[in-house]
C-alpha cells in the first residue's frame, strides 16, 4: 500500500472531524472552541492542499473530499454560529431593554422563529460557492466570490471578540455584535459576497518572488502586523482588506490591460 497518496486525504479528514466537533460545541452554546476548531480546521485546509502539491499525489478523489470537508466546516458551521449569536442577541435584547414590552415581546417573539433561520442562507450559499468552485475552470489559480474559509473564519471571529476583546480604543464591540439587526444584515451580505462575480485573488505561492507575489506579500505583512495590534479585532478587518485589495487590484489589471 502507497501510505503517501492517503497523508493528504488524512489531513482533510481531520479538517472534517474539526468541523463535526465544531457543530456540537456551537449547539452546545460553547462558540468559543467552535472558533477555535474552525481555526484548527483552516490550518488543515490549507496543509491538505500544500501536502498534496509536495508528494505529487493529488486527484479527483482528495478534491471531492475536500469540498465536502469544506462543506460541513466552512458551511454549516458559520450558519450554526450565525445561529446561535443571534439567537443570544435576541433574547438578550428583549430582556435587558430598558423599554422592554411584554405585548410587543409577545408580537416579536411570533416572527422570531423565521427570522432565526436567516443565518443559514450562509450555510446554502456555502454550498452553492462550492459547487460553482468545482466547475469553473475560471478558480484554478483564484477565486470568484469570498472563499468560504474565509467567511467561516469572519463569522467565528465575533464570539472571540465578545468574550475576550470587546472594547478597543474606548469603543465597545459588543454593541455591534449583540445588535440583531446588524447580525442578520452581515449574514446576508456575506451570503451574496459568496456567489458574487468578485474576483480575488488567491493566496497560492507558484514561486517565492517579490514580483510575482508582491500583492499576496504585501496582504500577508498587512495582517501579521493587524493581527499583532489588534489581535481577534483584526480577523474582520483583514477579511473585509482582502476584499478591498482584490477590487484594487482587479481595477489595476483591467486599467493596465
Amino acid at each position: 500500500m502507497n501510505i503517501k497518496k492517503h497523508i493528504p486525504n488524512a489531513i482533510t479528514c481531520g479538517n472534517l472531524f474539526c468541523g463535526c466537533l465544531a457543530i456540537v460545541s456551537a449547539f452546545n452554546g460553547n462558540l468559543i472552541a467552535s472558533a477555535y476548531l474552525v481555526g484548527i480546521a483552516a490550518v488543515l485546509d490549507f496543509f491538505d492542499g500544500f501536502a498534496a502539491r509536495i508528494l505529487k499525489v493529488s486527484g479527483e478523489l482528495g478534491k471531492q473530499l475536500d469540498s465536502l470537508a469544506d462543506m460541513v466546516t466552512f458551511g454549516v458551521v458559520p450558519g450554526v454560529v450565525m445561529f446561535q449569536l443571534v439567537g443570544q442577541a435576541w433574547w438578550g435584547m428583549n430582556i435587558h431593554d430598558s423599554t422592554f414590552d411584554p405585548e410587543l415581546n409577545t408580537h416579536l417573539t411570533k416572527y422570531y422563529p423565521y427570522i432565526a433561520f436567516i443565518p443559514f442562507l450562509i450555510t446554502i450559499f456555502s454550498a452553492l460557492r462550492l459547487a460553482k468552485f468545482n466547475i469553473d475552470t475560471r478558480q484554478t489559480t483564484s477565486f470568484i466570490g469570498v472563499p468560504t474559509p474565509a467567511n467561516s473564519i469572519l463569522i467565528c471571529s465575533l464570539p472571540l471578540i465578545q468574550a475576550f476583546q470587546s472594547t478597543l480604543f474606548g469603543f465597545d464591540f459588543n454593541t455591534i455584535i449583540t445588535n440583531v439587526h446588524f447580525l442578520l444584515g452581515l449574514s446576508i451580505l456575506m451570503s451574496y459576497l459568496l456567489v458574487a462575480e468578485l474576483p480575488l485573488f488567491a493566496l497560492k505561492f507558484k514561486n517565492f518572488g517579490w514580483a510575482d507575489n508582491k500583492l499576496r506579500f504585501s496582504f500577508l505583512i498587512i495582517s501579521v502586523l493587524l493581527l499583532a495590534l489588534l489581535q481577534f479585532i483584526a480577523i474582520p478587518f483583514i477579511i473585509f482588506l482582502y476584499i478591498v485589495l482584490s477590487v484594487i487590484n482587479n481595477m489595476y489589471t483591467k486599467n493596465k490591460i
